[in-house]
This record gives structure tokens, sequence and C-alpha cells, in this order.
């Protein structure tokens, strides 16, 4: 054989080659060949959008997953925290330029919500920190259990929402719990009972989740505003949690159930935390959702199971 014709042998090999990894790539990878900027649509009832710039999420993401989005960073002082002590927590928005972000917007009555959760979901925490002077964020900060957490800065900024997060770590031995199972009634503490009314969720669309509060075991006609609502609801997705901040229908201090809908990204299991007020004290409930891929999924098991109390 000739040197050109090896040479040209050679070459033919290294095509076919090619070729092949090529497709097999895409069957690796799904999304070989897709837009890269394709963006997931996902929306919560507190009117923000998972499109462009008002979800703090990237394209094709959801919020919560991320410490920097759309040219903003999450930047905590520490992120070592020590167990049982309360400490100062500080943490900064930086723009683009690194530096500190000093004008946000008010929502919810508040201009800057902290939400801090362990990865198991244990240790729920709804905090409103305090800026300070050089434009960063401090509020006291209690992690009685060791472990790793998640703290999300939920906030808004020249017209667009957004919620960057960033792992807090807390040393000493830590056990982790397991996500209960999903439930139709969680504790709050303090004679507090509240029921939840989902049928059976998918993310094929908008959920209808209805909240009744009990106490003593009499349904209470109304609740507290709380920050301009009847209530708040955080839910976190099992594995990464990623997180969706949603809030009431209808105006504060109406009766009945706290109703939302709830538009989940993707199927799988949920952690959701309502919070109410009630003769002036702030509680917690928290429950499991299954949720199918689309409409007509098994409905939830409904077990007994005790919720996380008032913070």
């Amino acid at each position: 054989m000739t040197a050109a014709a090896r040479i040209g042998g050679f070459a033919a090999l290294l095509v076919a080659v090619f070729a092949i990894a090529s497709v097999t790539g895409a069957a690796v990878d799904p999304n070989v060949g897709k837009n890269d900027n394709h963006e997931e649509s996902m929306e919560t009832t507190n009117g923000h959008s998972a499109h462009g710039t008002e979800s703090g999420a990237e394209p094709g993401g959801v919020p919560g997953l991320a410490v920097a989005a759309h040219g903003y960073s999450l930047v905590p002082e520490t992120t070592w925290i020590e167990r049982g002590a309360t400490v100062p927590f500080r943490f900064r928005i930086t723009d683009e330029s690194g530096e500190a972000v000093q004008d946000f917007d008010l929502e919810h009555e508040r201009r800057m919500h902290l939400i801090v959760v362990r990865r198991d979901f244990e240790g729920f925490q709804h905090l409103h920190p305090r800026q300070l002077e050089d434009g960063s964020w401090e509020t006291d900060l209690a992690l009685s259990e060791a472990g790793v957490y998640r703290a999300f800065a939920d906030f808004a900024t020249d017209g667009a929402s957004l919620t960057l997060a960033s792992d807090l770590f807390v040393p000493g031995p830590f056990e982790p719990s397991r996500l209960p199972e999903p439930s139709g009634t969680a504790d709050a503490g303090g004679d507090y009972e509240v029921s939840l009314d989902s049928g059976a969720p998918s993310a094929s669309g908008s959920n209808p989740a209805r909240f009744t509060v009990s106490r003593n075991g009499d349904e209470l006609e109304s609740v507290e505003p709380y920050l301009g609502a009847d209530g708040h609801l955080v839910a976190l997705r099992e594995h990464d949690q990623a997180f969706l901040h949603t809030h009431p229908e209808g105006e504060a201090g109406g009766p009945g159930p706290i109703s939302f809908a709830v538009e989940y990204p993707s199927a799988g299991r949920y952690r959701l935390f309502l919070q109410f007020k009630h003769r002036g004290e702030v509680r917690t409930a928290a429950f499991t959702q299954e949720v199918s891929s689309s409409g007509g999924g098994t409905p939830e098991r409904v077990e007994e199971e005790a919720g996380h109390g008032s913070h």
C-alpha cells in the first residue's frame, strides 16, 4: 500500500470514529443539539416569572440553585456557623462590578427575605435582615444542629425579582432526617394544626393548595395578616432544594382556607413550609408533596405527620 493510500485510509477511520462519538454523545446528553438559550417557563403566585431577569434563575433553571445570576451575586461574609450560638450573619448582594447593591425594592413589606433550612429540610427559618450603611445585610442566626444548611436571599432590585442561595456549614456530629411521607395534616405547635387539600399535584400546570388552620380542634375563621398576606408558602424540591416562594390568592384578612396556586417545575417530592400569624405569633407547618409529571397522577398518601413548630 502506498503512503498516500495509508493516509487516506487513516483519515476515513477518523471520520467514522467522530461520527460514532457524536451519535453516542447525543444519546447520553439529551441537550446536545438543543438551543442553549432555551428558558424553562415557571410562574408562581407572587407574580415572579422564571423568564429572563424576573426569576433569579439561570436560563433553563429555577430559583435558588445558584449563588449568582443575571449579574448579581450573593456573597456571605462566612459560610461556617458555630453550632448552637446566636451569631450575626452578614452578606452582600453585589453587581457585575463587584460593588454592593444599595437599592432594593419593597416586596411583601420587606426589602430582603432570608430563608435558612438544612439540606434535609429541618430547622426552617424565615428571617428579615437589616441593611447596614455599606449596603450589606445582617441578621441574628442560630443553628442548633450540625449539618449543611441552605441560605436563600429572596429580594428584588430595579424591578427584577431574584433568589440567590449559598450553603452554610455547621460543624459537629450529623445524622440526616428522612423526608416525611406525604400527609394531609401537620402540627404547627401550641395546639394549632393545619390541614392541606391539594388533590393530586402535577408538574403540568397550576395546582391548588388550600390550607385550613385549626386550634384545639376548632377551625379558625381567619388569620392575621403576615407581611401583607394571610400566609406565605415556601416550596423546596427534594435533592437540590429548587426554590418556590408563593403567596395566597385574594386579599389579606379573608375568611376560609389560605389558598395558593402552585406551579411545580418538575415531577418529584417537595417540602412545603406554610407560615401564618394568629394572636400575634407566626407559626410554621410543614408538608411533603408528591408531584407527578402530568395530570391524573396517583393521589398522595395521607398519614399522620408531626410538622415543624414556630421558630
